[in-house]
C-alpha cells in the first residue's frame, strides 16, 4: 500500500507542490544570487527562510551550475564552531565529487591536516576532525576559503543566523570574514537572520564591515489570500474536508506565522481520515496539545528570565502587539515601574530573542510561547 503523503510539511526537504507561494521573493533571490550579488534575508525565525533558501537550491538555474552550501550557526558560541562547521560542509559537499577535491582539502588545510582520518576502502581523507583540533581559527578559516575558492564550478555559501557572529568573543569577527567574502571570485553569500535590528545594523550600518554588501530581502507573512486557498486545496485534494473559517481562524491566530501553521495543519492533516471534516474543535484540541507538549521548554526558558523582563514580555504578550511601551500609559495599564525600566528590559529581551521589533510595534516571537503565556499568566485566554 502507497503511503500518503502529507502535503504539510515541517522539516526537511519539501517539493515545488507543497510549497506555498513565495514566488516573488523565490525569483528575487535566484536573480540576485546568479547576477553575482550576495543576499540578505531578515524575517522572524521559522517564517520560511530555510525552506526558501533550499527551494532556490533545486531551481534548474542554481541546481545545474552550483554547488550549494548551507549552514545555520545559531547554536555557535566561536570562531573555532564557526570553521569548524563550515570546513565540514563545504568538505561533505565537495569531496565525494572527486578524488582530486577529496585531496586536495587535506593538501590545503594544512593548520589541521594531521588530524584527519582516511576510508581504508577509497583511501580517501575522512572529515572525522574534533572541534578541538582547530587551535588556529583565523588560519583554519582562511585555508576554508582558499580550498571553496579551488572548486571546479561557482559555489552558493548560505549561513543561517548570521547575527551570531556578532555574539563571539573573538574581535574583529565581521571584518575577518568580510575580508575573505570579498577576495573569494567563485562564491556568493546569502545572510540569513532573524534577530532584525542586529542584521538591519550590521548591513545598513557605514561603520560595520559588511555595510551595503548585499541586497535585503524582508520576508514577511504569506498573504492569507494566496495562503488558506492553498490550504484547503491539499484538504480537498487528498479526500478531506475542512471549513474557510476554520483554516482562517489559524492562520489570524498565529498572524501568517509559516511553521506553526505548517504544523497545525500537518497535525489536523494526519489525524482527519479521507472523507471526514476537520472541524474547529478539532483544531483546538490539537493547538491545547502543541502547547502542552512545549510547556517544560517555555518554564524552563521563564526560569533565566528576570523578573523585571518578565513583566514587560507578559505585557506584550498579552497585547499580541504593543505599541508605544515606554509611554506612561502602556506602564500604566501594566502595572510597570518606569519609561527606564521597560528600555531596559526591552533591549535585554530583543537580545535575547524572546520578542521581535518591526517598524516599533513589539510581540513575543515565538506565538506559541505567547499563547502558553496568556494561558498561565494573563488575565486572557487564547482561543480561536
Amino acid at each position: 500500500m502507497t503511503r500518503e503523503i502529507n502535503p504539510f510539511v515541517v522539516t526537511g526537504k519539501i517539493e515545488p507542490q507543497y510549497f506555498c507561494d513565495r514566488v516573488q521573493e523565490s525569483a528575487r533571490l535566484v536573480k540576485s544570487i546568479t547576477n553575482g550579488n550576495n543576499m540578505v534575508i531578515i524575517s522572524p525565525r521559522r517564517m520560511g527562510k530555510t525552506g526558501l533558501i533550499q527551494f532556490c537550491y533545486e531551481k534548474s538555474e542554481i541546481k545545474n551550475d552550483y554547488y550549494t552550501f548551507f549552514i545555520d550557526i545559531l547554536h555557535t558560541s566561536s570562531l573555532r564552531e564557526f570553521t569548524y562547521i563550515l570546513g565540514k560542509e563545504i568538505f561533505e559537499t565537495l569531496a565525494p565529487r572527486s578524488k582530486k577535491m577529496a585531496n586536495l582539502f587535506v593538501q590545503t588545510l594544512k593548520s589541521i591536516s594531521g588530524r584527519f582520518g582516511f576510508d581504508p576502502l577509497t583511501n580517501l581523507p575522512t572529515f572525522n576532525v574534533e572541534l578541538g583540533d582547530i587551535d588556529r581559527p583565523e588560519y583554519t578559516l582562511e585555508e576554508v576559503f582558499k580550498y571553496l575558492a579551488s572548486a571546479d564550478k561557482p559555489c552558493i555559501v548560505a549561513i543561517d543566523e548570521f547575527q551570531q557572529i556578532s555574539k563571539y568573543p573573538e574581535k574583529n569577527i565581521e571584518a575577518l570574514l568580510r575580508t575573505h567574502i570579498q577576495k573569494i571570485t567563485n562564491s556568493n553569500f546569502i545572510f540569513a537572520g532573524s534577530e532584525r535590528s542586529m542584521m538591519q545594523a550590521m548591513f545598513l550600518s557605514s561603520a560595520r564591515p559588511f555595510y551595503h554588501s548585499a541586497d535585503i530581502l524582508e520576508l514577511n507573512a504569506i498573504a492569507p489570500e494566496i495562503y488558506i486557498p492553498f490550504i484547503m486545496d491539499h484538504f480537498q485534494t487528498k479526500g478531506r474536508k475542512i471549513g474557510t473559517g476554520t483554516v482562517e481562524r489559524v492562520y489570524h491566530l498565529f498572524k501568517g506565522h509559516t511553521y506553526y501553521i505548517q504544523k497545525t495543519f500537518n497535525e489536523a492533516f494526519a489525524d482527519t481520515p479521507q472523507g471526514d471534516e476537520c472541524t474547529l474543535e478539532d483544531i483546538r484540541a490539537m493547538i491545547e496539545n502543541m502547547i502542552a507538549d512545549t510547556a517544560t521548554i517555555f518554564r524552563e526558558i521563564l526560569s533565566n528570565v528576570p523578573e523585571k523582563q518578565k513583566e514587560l514580555l507578559y505585557a506584550i504578550a498579552k497585547e499580541g502587539e504593543a505599541e508605544r511601551i515606554t509611554s506612561g500609559e502602556f506602564i500604566k495599564r501594566h502595572n510597570l515601574a518606569s519609561a527606564s525600566s521597560v528600555q531596559s528590559a526591552t533591549k535585554k529581551l530583543l537580545e535575547k530573542d524572546l520578542i521581535t521589533e518591526i517598524n516599533k510595534t513589539f510581540s513575543v516571537t515565538d506565538k506559541l510561547f505567547a499563547m502558553w503565556i496568556n494561558s498561565i499568566y494573563g488575565n486572557s485566554q487564547w482561543g480561536i
